[in-house]
């Protein structure tokens, strides 16, 4: 099978249906086209996004099944509300998306690359300057030790990738994001492919078909717009576990 290409030159383009994304490897369903804010928001609409190594064109991916975390669903075992309480973390919202992201891009082990490439850094920094992509720190001693990025499209948020410097910091991130999503009545966070770990958070696999259809009634209601700040009292909800 060819794969479609997308001119990079016309973010117009519309991009195949999802439902003809390859089963191997799972979800790949077109290359090409560009990072254009446009091109990008185009693709999270439709249940789309960008990922490849350097070297390679962009490629685009509609996996099935989707791993989406509801966030009424999220799971905080009782080690992580003890770790709360105990207030070892700050959260914020919004005040380090270049050093979350750039910390993200860094290699997780050595000899090992990363596909959040300086094109990628830029265009969701891009993103972030429009409104649209968002980070959640997490921090330690005035020192950023975890967090995530994303995109929010209506009421959905589309999770991009975390990082954690020290233990728990980027399960705090998830956290603080589920809870402050689920108070802005946002329905769906979209953890893209299958981890243990984002499972272990109350992650779930859904078919595709069930995905594109909360993407149709979620993300064209009003979202949250512009720069995002945390509730002060986050934490309340975020403790609530037994000890």
């Amino acid at each position: 099978m060819t794969l479609p290409w997308l001119d990079p030159r016309n973010d117009d383009q519309p991009f195949p249906p999802p439902d003809r994304a390859l089963n191997e490897p799972d979800g790949l369903l077109a290359a090409g086209g560009s990072l254009n804010p446009s091109r990008l928001l185009r693709a999270y609409r439709q249940g789309i996004f960008p990922w490849y190594s350097p070297g390679q064109p962009i490629l685009w991916w509609s996996p099935d099944p989707r791993l989406v975390l509801f966030p009424e669903a999220i799971n905080i075992s009782r080690s992580l509300a003890k770790i709360l309480r105990k207030g070892r973390f700050t959260v914020t919202a919004d005040t380090g998306f270049e050093a979350v992201i750039a910390a993200c891009a860094a290699p997780r082990a050595a000899g090992q690359g990363t596909w959040i490439t300086p094109a990628m850094q830029r265009a969701y920094s891009r993103l972030h300057r429009l409104g649209y992509a968002h980070s959640i720190e997490t921090w330690r001693q005035g020192e950023l030790v975890g967090g995530l990025y994303g995109v929010a499209v209506g009421r959905v948020f589309y999770g991009e990738s975390m990082f954690s410097r020290v233990s728990d910091a980027s399960k705090v991130a998830l956290a603080a994001l589920a809870t402050q999503l689920r108070r802005w009545d946002f329905a769906v966070i979209d953890c893209q492919m299958h981890t243990d770990h984002l499972v272990s958070m109350g992650a779930m696999d859904i078919p595709r078909p069930v995905f594109l259809q909360l993407l149709a009634r979620y993300c064209p209601l009003p979202g949250h717009d512009g720069g995002w700040r945390l509730d002060t009292d986050l934490f309340t909800d975020l403790s609530s576990a037994p000890p």
